[in-house]
C-alpha cells in the first residue's frame, strides 16, 4: 500500500509523465495571453470608434476626423435615421422577418438531414453523405445559382429569395449528423420503435429535446447569416420596399444618392436633403443598429455554442 502511494506521488511530481503535455510554461503562457488580447483589441477596438463617429457632430468629423472621443457629442446621425424612419423600419421589419423565418426553416431541415444521415441502418447513407459533402467543396456557380432561384424557381423579387438559399448548408448539416451520432444512444431510438413510436415522433419528442446544444448552435450560424446578409438583396431584389437592412446599408456606403431619392416621401428637395445629412455619423448609426441586436443575443446562445460545436466538429 506505501509503494502504491509512493508511486502516485512519484507520478504526480514527474514532469515527464503524460502531464507535461498539458502544461504550458510561463513565457509561453505569457506570450499566448499578449496574442489574444491583441486579437481581443482588434475586433473591440474598430466596434468603439464605429460607435464613436455614431455620437460625434458630421462638421467635427470632417473638421478633426475619426476619434474614439468625440470632440463635439451629438445625435445628429441618429436623429437623421429616425427622420428616416419609414424607410428605415421597413428594411428593418425585412431583417427581422427574415432572420426569425429562415432560422426556424433552416434548423428545421437541417436537423432532419443530419439526424436521417446519422441512422446507422440507413441504406442511402453513403450515397446522400457525399451528395452532402459535395457541395462544400465545389458549387454550381453564380449564373447557375441565379437562373435556378430566379427563372425555375421564381424566386425574384419575393422574400423567399432572401430566405431559401441560405436555409441549408453542408457544413451544418455535417455538425449535426456528427452531433446526432455521437450523442443520441441507438439503444434509446430502438426503446422507442419496441414502443410503436413513429420516426417523427422519435425525432420531435426524443432527439430534439437532448439536442439542445447543436440546435442552438446551428440557429446561432443561420441568424448569423440571415442577419448580416445583403448579397442575395442585391441579385434578386429590384423593389427598395423589400430590401432588408443590410441591403440599405450597403446601398448607403456605396452610394449616399439612394437616400437623396427617397426624399420626396418626405417632401423636401435632395439638395436641400444631401446639405442636412450627417453623411458619416448616419453610416455609423445604421451599422450600430444592425451590430446591436446581434451582439445582445449572443451572450444567451454562447453556452451551447460552444458545446455543440465542440462535439460535432471534434468527435466522429
Amino acid at each position: 500500500m506505501g509503494e502504491s502511494i509512493a508511486t502516485t506521488k512519484r507520478r504526480k511530481n514527474d514532469p515527464e509523465g503524460f502531464d507535461r503535455f498539458n502544461r504550458v510554461s510561463k513565457p509561453t503562457n505569457f506570450l499566448l495571453n499578449i496574442i489574444f488580447t491583441l486579437m481581443a483589441l482588434s475586433c473591440v477596438i474598430p466596434v468603439v470608434l464605429v460607435v464613436a463617429i455614431s455620437f460625434s457632430a458630421e462638421q467635427s468629423i470632417t473638421e478633426y476626423g475619426y476619434h474614439f472621443i468625440p470632440r463635439v457629442f451629438s445625435l445628429e446621425g441618429y436623429t437623421f435615421l429616425l427622420s428616416q424612419s419609414r424607410m428605415i423600419l421597413r428594411a428593418l421589419g425585412v431583417s427581422v422577418f427574415v432572420t426569425v423565418v429562415g432560422t426556424i426553416i433552416g434548423v428545421l431541415l437541417t436537423t432532419l438531414m443530419g439526424y436521417v444521415l446519422s441512422r446507422p441502418g440507413y441504406k442511402l447513407n453513403g450515397f446522400l453523405t457525399m451528395v452532402v459533402f459535395i457541395p462544400m467543396v465545389f458549387n454550381g456557380g453564380l449564373v447557375s445559382t441565379y437562373f435556378v432561384n430566379s427563372q425555375f424557381l421564381g424566386l425574384k423579387n419575393t422574400l423567399w429569395a432572401l430566405i431559401l438559399p441560405l436555409a441549408v448548408s453542408s457544413f451544418n448539416v455535417i455538425i449535426c449528423r456528427t452531433f446526432f451520432k455521437t450523442t443520441v444512444p441507438e439503444s434509446l431510438i430502438e426503446s422507442a420503435k419496441m414502443d410503436g413510436a413513429t420516426q417523427y415522433s422519435i425525432f420531435f419528442r426524443i432527439v430534439l429535446p437532448i439536442s439542445l446544444p447543436v440546435l442552438a448552435t446551428i440557429g446561432l450560424f443561420l441568424s448569423f447569416a440571415y442577419w448580416n446578409d445583403w448579397y442575395q438583396s442585391m441579385l434578386y431584389i429590384d423593389d427598395n420596399k423589400l430590401l432588408s437592412l443590410q441591403a440599405l446599408l450597403n446601398a448607403i456606403l456605396t452610394n449616399i444618392q439612394m437616400l437623396a431619392k427617397n426624399a420626396a416621401t418626405i417632401g423636401v428637395s435632395a439638395a436641400e436633403m444631401l446639405a442636412k445629412m450627417p453623411q458619416e455619423a448616419a453610416r455609423m448609426a445604421i451599422v450600430v443598429l444592425i451590430v446591436l441586436p446581434i451582439a445582445c443575443a449572443y451572450p444567451y446562445f454562447q453556452k451551447y455554442f460552444i458545446s455543440g460545436l465542440t462535439v460535432g466538429a471534434v468527435k466522429g
